[in-house]
């Protein structure tokens, strides 16, 4: 191991919210490092290659829904906060050569994740209007960049006027307060409408992307850190033939996906801060209190 990533869900494990509870765990779903030792059978030349890692296992044969035994690195298998981790051959990929090791480890669970949501799920084209809540979170980051990458028009929103410039300073077009009263007529006045939106927030606040989903518009929800959906005008969803999708995580075949766009358009992944491993808690309360932009990143050694 050289780097891990933290990801909210590290957090509802330590919290015991997490759907799966089998203690004691070693965390972290996202890592880069050197590989030291394969298995029988396994490519030799894989030894001593500079990798990350793929944390699905189990997808299963339907790639619009993972199978009963799917399971994210990190819980139930002991996961990538540690010196070395074990994982699947399979799940190994060359790391892309302009990424730090840093860099590389922030990518997977999240860049899968965006990946999925705006070209598997929304089938996003370029020159279309893209809509992202939560700048500041990895996924929303990547969703960002990823979209800017294909020629899309990208706005965003946050509860942080900081955060919104700083995905401006990315490429963003623009973006709405969603702590101020009116963010989304505001919002529809200087954007006029989406044609994607991605959401990992839901709640009261998913109400407004509907009427910011332009006609035939596609939303993917990877997320609901505000709860349950409030009142949505069923008229809204037929008369504008719009399309909502669930999504999380990815296929192998979303994963290279997301590999290729990122070497192709040398995307470089957003790191908020770094800690070293033996200060691992730390990270998991700066991630709690939610005011990075961007990954934040165990080093090891």
């Amino acid at each position: 191991m050289r780097a891990a990533a933290l990801n909210r869900r590290d957090v509802w494990i330590q919290r015991g919210k997490y759907f799966i509870k089998e203690y004691p765990a070693i965390l972290g779903s996202d890592c880069a490092g050197v590989v030291t030792e394969v298995g029988e059978g396994v490519d030799q030349s894989w030894v001593n290659r500079e990798v990350l890692v793929d944390p699905s296992k189990n997808w299963g044969d339907n790639p619009r829904v993972h199978s009963a035994a799917y399971t994210i690195l990190g819980m139930p298998e002991q996961g990538a906060f540690a010196e070395y981790v074990k994982v699947p051959a399979a799940n190994l990929h060359q790391k892309p050569e302009h990424l730090n090791f840093e860099e590389a480890a922030a990518l997977p669970l999240a860049g899968v994740t965006a990946y999925r949501a705006l070209f598997t799920k929304c089938e996003l084209q370029p020159g279309e209007k893209v809509l992202v809540t939560g700048a500041g979170g990895g996924v929303a980051l990547f969703a960002i960049q990823f979209a800017l990458a294909v020629g899309a028009e990208v706005w965003v929103t946050s509860g942080s006027e900081e955060k919104i410039q700083a995905a401006k300073d990315l490429g963003a077009a623009g973006g709405a307060n969603y702590k101020q009263e009116n963010w989304g007529k505001e919002l529809k006045a200087q954007a006029g409408g989406f044609d994607v939106i991605i959401d990992s927030a839901g709640g009261e606040g998913f109400v407004q992307l509907v009427k910011l989903a332009k006609p035939g518009g596609r939303l993917s929800m990877y997320g609901g850190t505000t709860g349950m959906i409030g009142q949505i005008n069923p008229a809204e969803l037929f008369w504008k033939q719009l399309s909502i999708y669930g999504s999380t995580m990815g296929t192998a075949q979303d994963f290279a996906g997301m590999l290729k766009l990122v070497t192709d358009k040398s995307i470089r992944s957003v790191v908020d801060v770094t800690y070293p491993l033996e200060e691992g808690e730390q990270a998991m309360r700066y991630m709690e209190e939610g005011k990075q932009f961007g990954k934040i990143i165990l080093t090891v050694g």
